[in-house]
């Protein structure tokens, strides 16, 4: 037993009774009621197809075991009006030797005229739901090229007689302008539902059938909400009939699903311009779709720029590879994704190339672009400051005027609830006291939307006083620091970018020039020659004079006292810290400068050369400064390092042995030295 939809099996209540009493019918003709079984879990299911039909997968199933003897139904419909599923069934059934009864008679699908007659049976129902259909929609379709087929409306529409018009509730009204104010300032569906919640507004719903059947409902927006109001031709005042089709699918298993999709606008059946009064005009209808359609940031068909998000790249949506034609996008690298790139991958992907197309750090190409830009809009600084505060102003107009709305429509709730409570009978308790406690939760509900909108008044609307406004003209005219402002956002600046450039094409150049070819949203182009800094490596590699000058100071000093030199005079390592000896030693290594050399393995200290002669360190000095033994000194102040050969030993030991002035220190005293006597020269 099976009936198309659940609005005929409870208001077609014969149809089903018929259905049942095939049971007598099987009774009369010899069957046990034992023996009998009743499907009739496909009440209310659709008979196209037996995806959802489960008593028909079991029917299939008994007939395919060979349990079922006969089946029973009133016409080939109620079993089945798809003729795939219907020969499906004739075919089983006369492998098994099942019949087949309907009012008409009894048929053996076995026998070839039997099986004949119940194809042409089946191939009717098909036929007949096609021709049902083509009447009830070839009616809709006449009525909905007048402008006259009635169907649920949005939000903020209604039918008045046979017209549509707007919604009387202001505070409807108020809040659907403020939906388009919004995304005509934020340019995304999330932009819009975030203002609302921001600011705590709510939005309507029109609830359809059961006990809240055309009454509204007060909730939170969602960006799917925004999204299907941004979408709808009617709020353009544009009657439009056939925007969403049933469309049949082919699963994977061979199953076939209806899904209702949303069609492109050259597939509707029927569309009426100026139908009706409209919240928008058809123009910034269009202008909302390829909004939307350019904020896919996925689709490489998407236009550009796109819509503003988050990020530190500046051109994030606006660049275009000169290379390949695509969008160019963003990687975030470096310690938290802190260092912003853009790069494009088009080549690569369609495998002609192993190596991206562009990749260039964001910093220079977004400084370039900026200074530009503000060079461009400063002889229009005052006009964009006006425009602004006007802006401002009309903005908490629209939201305060919203609220009031709110306030009255809670005050009116207020008021009917008195009312009825009023009207009722005293002596009747039970109702009295559930209008009473009604009464109650309005005014609480008004109470708290006062609070919140005393809040509201104190927290967000912007009242600018004379001073205030000629602080807001002083800072236009200042258009650097107000871009560099902390509480200018990145949002708010790439919003200023989008409202002057349409496009930029990069190309890089051979070194580290890179050109942006800019087009201007007033069709003007012009080109900029962006120089990148150089790589981190270069930044850090020392010049070669510095080099050279290490090289030459490393022969005489060591690191430590090349490091000195180079803090005493002020210069700094490449990543702008003090020299360390550390820094100088890496610097040597790298570039294969050897350290200085102390001391030769045949070279002596003054203490040495003293003990081996017995004399006092001062004669030693003496020697050297009278150049009678040989030394090197490395820088002043440094200790000398003596050579010393057989001859000049014997020629210093005999000048020691003749000499009287010179106290011989004995190999065996105390190493504690005597005061120093003052040596003559010549004295020797």
């Amino acid at each position: 037993m099976r009936q198309s939809t659940l609005g005929q099996v409870l208001h077609h209540q014969e149809s089903t009774s018929r259905q049942y009493a095939l049971k007598d019918k099987a009774l009369a003709l010899g069957w046990s009621e034992s023996q009998i079984r009743m499907l009739d879990q496909d009440l209310g299911q659709s008979g196209a197809q037996s995806q959802s039909r489960t008593d028909f997968k079991t029917l299939l199933a008994d007939v395919s075991l060979g349990e079922v003897g006969a089946v029973l139904a009133l016409e080939a419909s109620r079993l089945s009006r798809s003729n795939t599923d219907w020969h499906r069934l004739i075919e089983v059934c006369s492998l098994t030797g099942t019949l087949l009864l309907d009012e008409d008679g009894i048929y053996d699908p076995a026998d070839f005229n039997d099986a004949l007659l119940l194809g042409l049976k089946g191939t009717m129902s098909p036929a007949e739901l096609h021709f049902l259909r083509g009447r009830l929609q070839g009616s809709k379709r006449n009525k909905a090229n007048r402008g006259e087929l009635r169907f649920p409306l949005p939000v903020g529409l209604c039918w008045e007689q046979e017209q549509m018009v707007l919604d009387p509730d202001q505070e409807v009204q108020g809040a659907l302008r403020l939906v388009f104010q919004f995304f005509a300032e934020t340019g995304t569906a999330y932009g819009v539902a975030h203002r609302f919640a921001e600011q705590g507004l709510k939005f309507p719903k029109r609830a359809y059938g059961g006990v809240w059947d055309g009454k509204l409902i007060w909730g939170h927006l969602t960006d799917h909400r925004v999204l299907s109001i941004l979408k709808n031709p009617a709020y353009a005042g544009v009657y439009v009939f056939g925007r969403f089709r049933c469309v049949k699918q082919i699963l994977q298993d061979g199953q076939i699903r209806q899904q209702v999709r949303q069609m492109p606008r050259d597939s509707w059946l029927v569309e009426i311009q100026n139908h009706h009064p409209g919240y928008i005009t058809w123009e910034q209808y269009l202008q909302h779709q390829d909004r939307l359609h350019s904020n896919r940031t996925h689709s490489l068909e998407t236009a550009l720029p796109g819509s503003v998000r988050e990020g530190l790249a500046m051109l994030h949506g606006l660049l275009i590879c000169g290379t390949c034609g695509q969008r160019v996008s963003i990687r975030y690298r470096g310690n938290g994704g802190i260092y912003p790139t853009y790069e494009c991958n088009g080549q690569k992907r369609q495998a002609q190339s192993r190596r991206a197309c562009l990749h260039v750090s964001c910093p220079p190409l977004d400084h370039a672009v900026t200074e530009r830009v503000l060079q461009a809009v400063d002889a229009e600084h005052l006009a964009l400051a006006l425009a602004a505060h006007d802006e401002l102003t009309q903005r908490d107009e629209a939201l305060l005027k919203q609220w009031e709305m709110r306030v009255q429509r809670a005050e009116y709730e207020a008021d009917l609830a008195q009312r009825r409570y009023e009207q009722v009978d005293a002596a009747n308790r039970l109702v009295a006291a559930s209008l009473e406690s009604r009464w109650n939760e309005s005014l609480q509900r008004l109470d708290e939307v006062r609070r919140q909108f005393t809040d509201f008044q104190r927290q967000q609307t912007r009242t600018f006083t004379p001073e205030q406004r000629e602080q807001i003209l002083a800072l236009a005219g200042d258009l650097p620091r107000l871009w560099q402002a902390e509480t200018t956002s990145a949002k708010d600046r790439k919003r200023l970018l989008r409202l002057l450039i349409q496009d930029i094409t990069v190309e890089r150049s051979l070194g580290r020039e890179v050109q942006l070819h800019v087009r201007w949203l007033g069709g003007e182009c012009e080109d900029l020659h962006v120089t990148l800094p150089a790589k981190i490596q270069d930044r850090l590699r020392y010049p070669p004079e510095r080099i050279e000058e290490i090289r030459r100071l490393a022969a005489e000093h060591t690191d430590a006292e090349i490091a000195d030199i180079f803090n005493q005079r002020g210069q700094l390592s490449s990543r702008g810290q003090p020299f360390t000896a550390k820094m100088i030693g890496w610097i040597r290594g790298q570039h294969r400068i050897p350290a200085v050399v102390l001391r030769r393995p045949d070279e002596l200290t003054v203490e040495q050369v003293a003990a081996k002669f017995g004399v006092r360190k001062n004669v030693v000095y003496y020697w050297i400064e009278r150049e009678l033994l040989p030394a090197r000194q490395l820088a002043a102040n440094r200790p000398y390092w003596i050579t010393l050969n057989e001859q000049k030993e014997q020629e210093l030991r005999a000048w020691v042995r003749a000499s009287k002035r010179i106290n011989p220190k004995p190999h065996h005293e105390s190493s504690v030295e005597q005061s120093p006597t003052p040596i003559e020269g010549g004295a020797l």
